[in-house]
């Protein structure tokens, strides 16, 4: 029986079920002195709060596919992405190509042969926002013989609410940067990673709002400004892009299809298309219908020339709520613009998934800034 069964559902509830009556049942018999009472009290009390409790949370998974399985669950699900490219001809032909993958590498020791994690606070001279954020320099930064190289950079953006912690401690992406330059699958790479909630407890799903935080203008324009003239990085669609999961994802493909001119590649793992509206983002748009509009990928690719920029979408066939919706951008996706996926037989919208599609995804940005 699969996590997201019915059936494991429909036990769970009746185990719960059972076991409070039972509970109730046997309440006066246990209620007397003694240890063997005591302990027949405690049992059933435990055993009953378990059982409502694993219906519960089975409930919340189903809603929300965190895990699509029980190896999704206790992490023995392994297998790892391998990017799927989209031809976006008129032709519509589709070729694959499979990008090896190996595992990550701990960051520790001297910069120069491991790199470097710094935490910083950015402010944005545009948007006036200061959000805090993690830089990765990778150990060839540090190296004599790069002295005077640019390097390329992308942004990396965790979901909401998010902690840009978790993108190093849980993630790894500075060790998976290493590990992939390391091997010569993609140039050494300085990743800036931070969390899209820059007015906490908002999400502003990357909107410039109206009279309100201008979030697409600090990820848009200012941190790639700021990070050009604090380190030895290049500025434009060669050097830059972005990558984020969840609501990240959905920022890193907007953000890059609204600036086609400064980003060269996005990648939306888990992402969505089109900007929540709910008590946690408030009035993003203010009655702006082309505020609004801009804030629908699918809108954009059917109504505006595509932007000339390179795409990476990443899902699952079992496991993940945007597997129709990633397939319906994908078809829509027009030349010049490319498009490329990762769909995973299986996984929920978890770190578990996301870290089975950052080495191919690190791999294929690096291609495209290269």
């Amino acid at each position: 029986m699969g996590l997201t069964s019915h059936k494991v559902l429909a036990v769970a509830v009746l185990a719960a079920v059972v076991l409070f009556a039972l509970t109730v049942w046997r309440w006066p018999h246990l209620a007397r002195r003694g240890v063997r009472p005591v302990l027949g009290r405690v049992g059933l009390l435990f055993a009953t709060q378990v059982a409502i409790f694993a219906a519960v949370a089975l409930v919340a998974n189903r809603s929300f596919l965190f895990y699509a399985s029980w190896d999704d669950l206790f992490g023995r699900e392994t297998g790892m992405g391998t990017v799927l490219a989209h031809d976006t001809n008129p032709s519509g032909a589709v070729t694959a190509s499979q990008t090896p993958i190996s595992a990550g590498i701990p960051l520790g020791g001297p910069a120069a042969r491991r790199g470097l994690v710094r935490e910083t606070d950015i402010a944005g001279p545009r948007s006036h926002i200061v959000s805090a954020a993690y830089v990765y320099l990778p150990p060839q930064y540090f190296q004599p013989r790069y002295k005077h190289h640019l390097f390329p950079a992308a942004i990396v953006l965790t979901g909401y609410p998010g902690a840009a912690k978790a993108l190093v401690s849980r993630l790894d992406y500075p060790s998976v940067a290493r590990a992939q330059a390391a091997a010569h699958r993609m140039e050494p790479m300085v990743l800036v990673m931070l969390r899209p909630t820059v007015a906490p407890p908002r999400d502003t799903e990357c909107v410039d709002v109206p009279h309100g935080p201008r979030t697409e203008t600090y990820f848009a324009r200012d941190i790639p400004d700021v990070i050009t003239h604090s380190y030895r990085v290049g500025p434009g669609l060669t050097h830059w892009g972005i990558i984020g999961d969840s609501t990240g994802g959905y920022c890193a493909l907007k953000i890059a299809m609204h600036h086609p001119h400064d980003f060269g590649a996005a990648v939306g793992l888990s992402a969505y298309y089109k900007a929540a509206e709910d008590t946690t983002t408030g009035d993003l748009f203010h009655g702006d219908r082309t505020l609004r509009h801009q804030a629908d990928l699918m809108w954009m690719l059917h109504h505006e020339n595509p932007p000339g920029t390179s795409l990476l979408v990443t899902t699952s066939r079992h496991g993940e709520k945007n597997l129709a919706s990633t397939q319906r951008f994908i078809a829509a996706v027009k030349a010049p613009a490319r498009v490329s996926s990762i769909i995973l037989p299986s996984g929920g919208h978890n770190y578990n998934t996301w870290k089975r599609e950052i080495p191919a995804a690190l791999v294929w940005m690096g291609k495209r800034l290269d």
